[in-house]
């Protein structure tokens, strides 16, 4: 570890689950608040859970971690590593009296819990083995092999910090029973596990959500009784569906590897989670990372719950998608085209700056990546793939579209291949419009419908482009066959 005595900040999941919404917005967090400031940011995998934690979920963690760009400067640490420390640590915490042994069993603990909620009452532990237990039968007992716990003191009076979100927050300590900080297993209880680490990693900012503010007073305490420095706590909001409710699957992909399945890029992801729960106090919502790192701030977390807003998360992919350069989405983009077996490498490599130039031309009408499939079809696939709805608005009157298709054709071939470009092909469309006594729209709209086969696409001037003479003009006649059949769907 560094020997920094700067800013150092902590993201430590528990490998139980994969890396959800939540999560990657604490990471977030974390991370933009050590790139503002130029501290250290740890990433520790929390994984005493022996029983719930897997590597897959770990893997899953850290290549959603570097899918998001969030690189960590130490780590990942593991914390069953550090199960020795947890050990000495609690010790340390008997022998100078702040915590006692607990001989009481589930069983009797059970009974008495039972009790109390039959007379309506709340129980918190009596205290009965430090009561009742001198401290020479304790060690005598605990010699012997006899089970049993080891329970922090909770000290009179009131525990209490400046929340960098939500200002002074205090608990009473006479509402905290004397929790176990290790198992009669000897392994450690959340609790001190987490500070123990927090303080061989000299964290000095604890950043998460405030499902936790329950577990800070205990752990402030625990700080104390090691005679550790106690870090700055900033509590962050919970997400909320756009139903009010905690997020859950029912809203929606959860997980950040199923975004990245659904054709969302990294820095849209990371601009989005950014929003949720932090304002950057300006109107604007569209944000690169480094943007994001010079504004990000404490100050700026909102202490209300942030909503979890599937359309706009695919509006600010979309926003992201038609900004990016196509160099940079390139691999992104062939990936798909190659797995849905639409082109190979070799075929896109022949005509890579075509390829390329075709990327800037869709990228602006999509809002994922699958998009980019739908959208570039037409100009790999042999044939057209008919959309009906197309079919049905542009192809009603099927002679007259298909007159205009052939006139449009004997048009386009007369066109030299030099001159196959927008500002070749729009002045002729728009002449014959003209001479025919139409708008251009009758004949731009049923022409999209022949070379692309569906309802909307780029400029048809720049499609026509990409297609090609050859193949447009192979289209336009494949059209002209099929219109009166599909004029003939069209249901009056």
């Amino acid at each position: 570890m560094s020997d920094s005595t700067d800013l150092r900040v902590r993201f430590a999941p528990s490998p139980t689950g994969y890396l959800h919404v939540g999560g990657a917005r604490t990471a977030l967090f974390n991370w933009l608040y050590a790139r503002r400031h130029g501290g250290t940011f740890v990433l520790r995998i929390e994984d005493t859970d022996r029983a719930r934690s897997s590597t897959e979920h770990t893997r899953a963690i850290l290549d959603g971690m570097i899918w998001l760009g969030l690189d960590w400067d130490e780590g990942p640490y593991h914390q069953a590593d550090g199960l020795d420390r947890h050990r000495a640590d609690a010790l340390r915490m008997l022998e100078a009296d702040k915590a006692y042994r607990c001989f009481c069993s589930a069983g009797v603990l059970d009974e008495k819990r039972a009790a109390a909620q039959a007379r309506k009452e709340n129980w918190r532990y009596d205290r009965h083995c430090l009561r009742n237990v001198t401290p020479e039968e304790s060690a005598r007992r605990a010699a012997a092999g006899e089970p049993h716990t080891i329970r922090f003191f909770v000290p009179e009076g009131k525990t209490e910090w400046d929340d960098a979100v939500h200002g002074v927050v205090s608990f009473a300590n006479a509402d905290l029973e004397d929790f176990i900080i290790l198992r009669s297993d000897g392994t450690p209880i959340y609790n001190l596990a987490v500070v123990s680490d927090d303080i061989e990693m000299r964290i000095t900012l604890v950043l998460r959500g405030d499902d936790h503010i329950s577990n800070t007073p205990k752990q402030i305490l625990l700080y104390r009784a090691l005679d550790a420095a106690v870090p700055r706590f900033a509590h962050v909001p919970m997400i909320l569906g756009a139903d009010g409710k905690r997020l859950s699957k029912r809203h929606g992909a959860t997980a950040i590897g199923e975004y990245e399945d659904q054709g969302i890029l990294p820095q849209a992801m990371v601009n989005f989670l950014a929003l949720i729960g932090w304002g950057p106090g300006e109107e604007r919502e569209i944000f690169t990372i480094d943007e994001l790192i010079e504004r990000f701030s404490l100050e700026g977390i909102v202490r209300k719950a942030g909503v979890f807003d599937p359309t706009k998360l695919e509006w600010l992919n979309g926003q992201h998608l038609s900004r990016t350069p196509a160099l940079e989405l390139e691999p992104m983009v062939t990936e798909k085209l190659v797995n849905a077996g639409l082109v190979t490498h070799t075929e896109l490599d022949e005509r890579r700056d075509w390829y390329l130039h075709l990327i800037d031309l869709l990228k602006e009408r999509a809002r994922n990546l699958d998009d980019f499939l739908r959208q570039a079809r037409p100009y790999f696939a042999p044939g057209v793939a008919y959309d009906d709805e197309a079919l049905a608005k542009h192809w009603k009157n099927a002679e007259e579209t298909a007159a205009r298709m052939r006139a449009l054709h004997d048009r386009f071939a007369t066109v030299s291949e030099s001159d196959w470009n927008p500002e070749g092909l729009e002045p002729v469309l728009r002449a014959l419009a003209d001479e025919l006594g139409t708008s251009a729209a009758k004949l731009i709209h049923p022409a999209r419908v022949a070379v692309t086969g569906m309802n909307v696409s780029p400029s048809i001037f720049q499609v026509l482009t990409a297609l090609g003479k050859k193949k447009t003009l192979t289209r336009l006649e494949q059209a002209i066959e099929r219109i009166p059949a599909a004029a003939g769907q069209v249901a009056p």
